[in-house]
């Protein structure tokens, strides 16, 4: 029986989907690719376009999209604040409506489908570490819930098609992740500090810099996504997926400042709306089930990080939104 199979990667022209565009490639599977655009680049999966088991194809999942396929990856949604506040009414329907499209395909196919949610369902969380068991402290009026609250249905949804429709679901909650490939006008605090680090910028942190957060090399996030997809069926989560090691924003930016050899100034800034004040994860069931951890450090990543943003020309990089 042929191991090769046919799969199906939303959003897989962003930062995390390219990446697992390239694995899955290297592991010989037919690959279809889809993605908008609207906040990645065609760029990020160029490389690959010459392989013939991959294939792109601009599509918005929330409108259906008629496949045959295996497995499905669903990696479509807008992930950084700056960009997901742009069109807010556009990243629910992108996690509502896309969750129902794909998962009917799924439906028909009797594919196996991944939902890439994430760690921002648990809010600004009152239990800390976050396990999966923990419910969240989401405002599901404030201006991140479209992200937040989009996610929360999608794992909803998720959940009611294997329950009732016997769909193969697997459900992942990602945490913060980095590395090269990161779009470098995402809003996101790694690719921020570095672009300004190099640049020779103010780096800009917003309250005192005493939130946490915890930083996944993006090798090490495709492995467990991968390992969860092809995990036992009786495990289908959510799992979270990140690193447990726990650093405050202030912490972050002195490193960045250190591995660049910046001039750069910290300064600061007031505090966006609803932002999380502790974000760490429980890994005990990607331990488990599916023995998975990380292995790559803040500062290896970091320094993998800027040395792939300093081979690059951040004005051939649109900004995706107004907001930048």
């Amino acid at each position: 029986m042929s191991t090769i199979k046919r799969i199906l990667v939303t959003g897989g022209a962003g930062f995390l989907g390219s990446h697992l565009c390239e694995r899955l490639v290297e592991q010989g599977h037919d690959v279809i690719c889809v993605d908008n655009f609207f906040t990645s680049q065609k760029s990020n999966v160029v490389h690959l376009l010459d392989h013939a088991n991959f294939e792109l194809v601009r599509h918005d999942v929330t409108h259906p999209l008629w496949l045959e396929v295996d497995e499905v990856y669903n990696l479509a949604c807008p992930a950084a604040p700056g960009h997901y506040q742009y069109n807010p009414i556009k990243t629910m329907k992108t996690s509502v409506m896309g969750s129902i499209n794909l998962l009917g395909m799924a439906k028909r196919c009797r594919a196996k489908i991944l939902q890439a949610s994430t760690s921002e369902v648990y809010g600004d969380p009152q239990v800390h570490p976050q396990p999966e068991s923990y419910r969240g402290s989401v405002n599901p009026i404030g201006p991140r819930a479209c992200y937040d609250e989009g996610k929360r249905a999608a794992e909803t949804l998720f959940m009611d098609y294997h329950r009732h429709n016997r769909v193969n679901v697997r459900i992942v909650r990602i945490f913060n992740t980095y590395g090269p490939r990161m779009h470098p006008y995402d809003g996101r605090v790694v690719s921020n500090f570095i672009r300004q680090a190099i640049a020779g910028e103010n780096i800009t942190v917003f309250g005192d810099g005493d939130q946490t957060r915890s930083f996944c090399y993006r090798d090490d996030l495709v492995e467990g996504i991968i390992r969860m997809m092809n995990g036992p069926d009786e495990f289908i989560g959510p799992v979270n997926i990140g690193n447990p090691g726990e650093f405050t924003i202030l912490e972050l930016a002195e490193k960045v400042i250190e591995l660049t050899g910046s001039k750069s100034k910290i300064i600061h800034q007031p505090l966006p709306a609803d932002d999380p004040t502790q974000r760490q994860p429980v890994i005990d069931l990607a331990k488990k089930h599916l023995d998975w951890e990380p292995k790559i450090a803040l500062a290896e990543g970091l320094e993998k990080t800027i040395a792939w943003f300093k081979t690059i020309d951040v004005n051939e990089y649109r900004a995706p939104t107004p907001n930048f």
